[in-house]
């Protein structure tokens, strides 16, 4: 055939090879009285058909759920808990797999890249899918091109807490000591760029007020030395906290979400304080790797929503300091779009960056 005559030509002769030369035949021919472009067309119908019929099939087997941090975290408990209902709903089981590491980074890496097909999925949080980008100088994984947004499962609000012998009792007068005595207030988290850091430095650009990051190795050593009084405040997911509040060793000032906290109904927003918008609470995610068959995107989202509207299941996490939302695919995917400038704006002007 001609095309093989042109791949197979001397060195003396251009050896570049047309996509026409591979796939058309001699002389303006056409393949079985069919055209080139009829025969692309019916390949592709072929193609799509494949697809909606594994759609359709799904699930058929095991579904891998993958998790950025180690066993026992917020993002570990919170699959455990609507992943038994999920596996239920699906008729399959829900395998928790913890790929701890940068952040969440190296699991976003790996779905990112997995295959679309609905069985390896992240539950990311808003590290992973909003601020890491603009936090750590490589990321190998576009939050917004490749992944598809499931749903937005829920929400952990930070509370802010102060040692009762930091001499204020609301976020004013918080606010009105930093100003008095700026850079000599400290704040821990559990580590830099962890959301509790992140939002206290959110507090700092929207409020004006200059205050110390300490940074500790984890959550655990971070609360014991405010309870101590070594730091005088942080920012913490409620459930760790709670009972320092309620017996008096920690004072809750206000909360980070949009909307007041189940465990703390009493505890006002920051947004509602005077601070318009502040939100800076921990979310989370169900997304799957980018294209990904809308139908099997239905199906998960409807598993989904079974799971979490399901009594049991939504008591569970909202004991653990949960707040369910259960969005669709949709509005996850604009409140991704909507959450990475904003983190990049806050990172940028504290000057948190991880290698």
């Amino acid at each position: 055939m001609a095309s093989a005559r042109t791949a197979s030509r001397g060195r003396g002769a251009s050896s570049k090879v047309s996509q026409g030369d591979l796939i058309a035949p001699p002389g303006g021919q056409s393949w079985g009285g069919q055209t080139v472009r009829q025969l692309v067309a019916i390949a592709l119908a072929v193609l799509a058909g494949v697809g909606m019929a594994r759609a359709q099939d799904y699930p058929a087997r095991t579904v891998t759920l993958v998790l950025g941090f180690a066993p026992g975290g917020p993002s570990d408990v919170m699959a455990r808990i609507f992943g038994k209902k999920l596996e239920q709903v699906l008729g399959q089981a829900v395998v928790i797999e913890n790929r701890g590491g940068a952040g969440g980074n190296i699991a976003a890496e790996l779905v990112a890249r997995a295959e679309p097909d609905g069985y390896t999925l992240l539950l990311g949080n808003s590290g992973i899918l909003a601020a890491n980008i603009s936090l750590y100088k490589k990321v190998n994984f576009d939050p917004v091109k490749d992944f598809a947004p499931i749903t937005l499962v829920g929400a952990q609000a930070n509370v802010l807490v102060v040692h009762p012998s930091l001499p204020v009792k609301t976020l004013a007068e918080l606010i009105a000591y930093a100003k008095a005595n700026p850079g000599k207030i400290t704040f821990a988290s559990g580590g830099r760029g962890s959301s509790p850091h992140l939002a206290a430095e959110l507090l700092k650009v929207m409020a004006g007020i200059d205050m110390v990051h300490v940074a500790y190795r984890g959550t655990g050593p971070a609360l014991q030395d405010v309870v101590a009084g070594h730091v005088p405040m942080c920012f913490s997911s409620v459930s760790p906290v709670l009972g320092h509040i309620q017996n008096g060793t920690l004072r809750a000032l206000a909360v980070s979400t949009l909307q007041r906290t189940a465990l703390l109904p009493d505890v006002p927003t920051i947004a509602e304080l005077g601070f318009a918008g502040f939100e800076a609470g921990a979310w989370h995610g169900l997304v799957a790797p980018a294209a990904t068959p809308k139908g099997v995107i239905d199906t998960l989202y409807k598993g989904m929503m079974a799971a979490l509207n399901d009594p049991d299941t939504r008591t569970a996490l909202t004991n653990f300091g949960v707040d369910v939302i259960g969005s669709t695919p949709q509005e996850l995917a604009a409140y991704i779009k909507s959450e990475i400038p904003k983190w990049a704006e806050i990172i940028k002007a504290s000057g948190t960056a991880l290698d």
